[in-house]
């Protein structure tokens, strides 16, 4: 299926079989695919890249598809790194995590740092955290085959 390029994101780089590849949900997504390209909300005179997942209901293009500027991406693939690195070693805490110090890690971006923490504000997170772990647990594998193709691609980027 191919991706609308007469909407206000305007694809320049395009993986129109996503549904495909989508994780557990392939070839039953209906993420259809994924764009680079320009931002929906550009202004005259100012241009901004997006990523954006695009969804499909079987007869219109969903308004749940995602855009989103690309540092946001990149934040929440750094997000989704450190808390698996966290779970590695989460066993070791009764409630998978330390309630007395809650935050993970403060990772250093543009002259602050992102807290990464659990979120102690969420009344059932001693459920929620256990259901998450056997989730991360679960997709493993598939996680695994992403993160070290990322791997991959950054080493032959010079990072």
């Amino acid at each position: 299926m191919k991706i609308p390029t007469t909407l206000k994101h305007k694809p320049v780089i395009v993986s129109e079989n996503y549904e495909n590849v989508d994780g557990r949900y392939a070839y039953s997504s209906d993420a259809k695919g994924l764009s680079l390209g320009l931002a929906q909300w550009n202004d005259r005179g100012k241009v901004d890249i997006s990523a954006k997942v695009w969804r499909y209901t079987g007869e219109k293009w969903s308004r749940q598809s995602e855009e989103l500027p690309l540092h946001r991406v990149l934040d929440l693939a750094i997000l989704v790194c450190r808390a698996k690195l966290h779970f590695r070693e989460a066993y070791r805490y009764e409630k998978l995590y330390d309630p007395e110090n809650p935050v993970i890690d403060r990772v250093g971006l543009q002259g602050d740092a992102m807290t990464v923490a659990v979120c102690t504000d969420n009344e059932k997170i001693n459920e929620d955290i256990k259901l998450f772990n056997q989730a991360l647990i679960d997709d493993d594998e598939l996680m695994g085959e992403r993160l070290s193709t990322l791997s991959r691609i950054l080493k032959e980027m010079g990072y």
